[in-house]
């Protein structure tokens, strides 16, 4: 879930793939290395210590646990503390080595051996080994007790990978079949087994690293410690003298000293903060666009523009069977359900939404309709031949009367087949600024189809409590960040996933079209044939198109500022702003 740009666009749920590097089943054992520095599209240059990046962020972190978080206010903050074996490059879009110095994989694909890095510490100066690896797939990612996204990542047809500590510094996974992004998910942050093991083993895990927590026990490898946190203020990360990654003049990383977040009521806020030169970067609306492009030379500031941002805006209905364990009460009312697992339900309200006048008037033409499960920034995974859905209220209309939807009592409003009027709450986060509005022009389409909506905006914390907790929502408009590899959306589109949203927690799939996508999932993360896996995926976005469990609405261009005061910055679609954030320095003193 995302509710702004994040500027070091490390994801959490990502979608697509442009480049695969797995040495795969039935190819030759490889040792693989970093590419050779010469290779690389771009030069770095020998930064200078010091100074100062000013951010902000349009909500309050809901955990420090990278485990636990799944939304951007969090992981924005918890991708500079932890770390994974490898990394993607954010120009490049390849897998490199990060933790892990070099691997070597089985003739079958099946055995992978990752060499770890003897030079990293964690902050409290223990050293990183294979115990911190084994402990958090193991202990953590596995274990059943904590509610995580990434075992729906790592678990394939119900089976998980094997891990195993072959020495300090070398572990090795066994995998129950082929992967085809395995490479790519050892991104996957890495906790100190020393300062966790016996936390998990007292069943404690789930309430550690809260907000609450002692900062200093917060123990990750990153470039970046966390010193402060004033709710509904700022956070303050310091540099972490310590980090194993040098220049070529092995000068240790990073060169900048201070990342402050300064937490803002809403997106109005943050261009205020840009404007007024209290922060670095601001990831501009389409709105903002008119406003600030005038004022690059004069304020000395650069405006870059990416094409299509990777992450989605879209309407869901909660589609949730299930009732409440403790209080044995539905999630939700069972007329509302009826509506909203009717596909010709969502299919009208597909059609009533006006794509154009969103993109025209809140994004000042700076956006794309969207209709697929990915975005065209994806590359080679993106499937453009699906079901598109243009603005056609009449159709929609005529759909809802065929599904036994129709004002029956004159009052201007629809009722179902068997007279109960069509109302419903719909939810979004209230300092997104943009969505709130999207969620109000989206209510008067709905409510020219003859629906009653009852629209609240929420902060965006408890929006997500709403989503993933107490499942106490008709509807909402929300939004997943994307990115290049479709598996990682897995915990989204496996029935079974952990942010399946429209009905979470499925034992079973609860539709035939959502067994499919299952299987569609299964099949495409053991192929390594990309034209093949891409056949999967393809089929997998055109069946979403067809049941819309999400209907799509637009996707803002990626448009960013960022002052012209930082030496290696090299920003890109995939990569954002700040990517290679260790490399980033100070040009000169504000």
């Amino acid at each position: 879930m995302k509710q702004k740009d994040n500027p070091f666009k490390k994801n959490i749920l990502l979608v697509g793939a442009i480049l695969l590097l797995f040495n795969g089943c039935g190819q030759k054992s490889k040792r693989t290395l970093a590419p050779p520095k010469e290779t690389r599209p771009y030069i770095r240059t020998i930064g200078r210590y010091g100074g100062q990046l000013t951010l902000s962020t349009i909500s309050d972190p809901k955990s420090f646990n990278p485990i636990l978080a799944k939304e951007t206010s969090s992981t924005i903050i918890t991708s500079l503390l932890f770390e994974g074996l490898t990394t993607t490059n954010g120009i490049t879009t390849e897998v490199e080595p990060n933790l892990a110095k070099d691997w070597e994989v089985s003739p079958d694909g099946l055995v992978w051996t990752f060499h770890l890095r003897d030079d990293v510490r964690w902050f409290d100066g223990a050293p990183f080994s294979a115990d911190d690896v084994v402990f958090t797939f193991k202990e953590l990612i596995y274990n059943q007790k904590i509610p995580n996204s990434a075992r729906d990542i790592f678990t394939i047809e119900g089976k998980e990978f094997e891990v195993e500590k072959v020495d300090d510094y070398t572990v090795r996974f066994k995998l129950p079949c082929c992967f085809a992004p395995f490479l790519r998910s050892m991104s996957q942050e890495i906790l100190p087994s020393h300062a966790l093991k016996k936390i998990v083993r007292q069943g404690k895990f789930n309430s550690t690293w809260g907000l609450d927590a002692n900062l200093t026990s917060i123990i990750g490898t990153g470039p970046f410690k966390l010193k402060e946190y004033l709710p509904g203020q700022h956070l303050l990360l310091i540099r972490n003298p310590d980090y194993w990654k040098k220049d070529s003049k092995l000068n240790r990383l990073p060169y900048l000293e201070r990342i402050v977040y300064l937490i803002v009521q809403n997106e109005d806020t943050a261009l205020l903060k840009f404007m007024e030169h209290e922060t670095d970067y601001y990831g501009l609306r389409g709105q903002d666009f008119p406003i600030l492009k005038p004022k690059e030379a004069e304020e000395d500031f650069t405006i870059y523009e990416t094409g299509p941002t990777f992450a989605s805006n879209f309407l869901v209905f909660n589609q949730n069977r299930e009732a409440d364990p403790k209080t044995k009460r539905p999630y939700v009312e069972p007329k509302k359900v009826g509506w909203f697992t009717d596909v010709s339900f969502r299919r009208a309200c597909a059609y009533a939404i006006d794509k154009s006048s969103i993109i025209n008037i809140l994004m000042n033409g700076l956006g794309y309709p969207q209709y697929s499960a990915m975005s065209p920034s994806s590359g080679f995974f993106y499937n453009p031949n699906v079901i598109k859905y243009e603005y056609n209220p009449d159709k929609a209309k005529n759909l809802l009367k065929e599904a036994g939807f129709q004002d029956r009592d004159d009052d201007g409003f629809i009722e179902d087949s068997k007279g109960n009027p069509v109302e419903f709450n719909l939810f979004t986060n209230v300092e997104n600024t943009v969505r709130v509005k999207i969620a109000e022009i989206i209510r008067k389409d709905l409510q020219n189809l003859g629906m009653k909506v009852h629209f609240t905006a929420l902060e965006f914390n408890n929006l997500v409590t709403k989503l993933d907790s107490t499942y106490a929502w008709d509807a909402i408009i929300i939004g997943l960040t994307g990115g290049i590899e479709p598996h990682f959306g897995n915990n989204v589109w496996q029935s079974s996933g952990h942010l399946h949203m429209w009905h979470p927690k499925q034992k079973k799939p609860a539709t035939d079209w959502e067994a499919q996508i299952d299987r569609l999932f299964n099949l495409g993360v053991q192929e390594l044939d990309n034209d093949k896996r891409k056949a999967f995926y393809d089929e997998w976005q055109l069946i979403a198109s067809q049941n819309l469990p999400f209907i799509y609405t637009v996707l803002p261009a990626s448009i960013f500022g960022v002052r012209n005061r930082f030496g290696n910055l090299y920003p890109t679609p995939y990569g954002g702003a700040f990517h290679n954030l260790e490399y980033i320095y100070i040009t000169e003193d504000r």
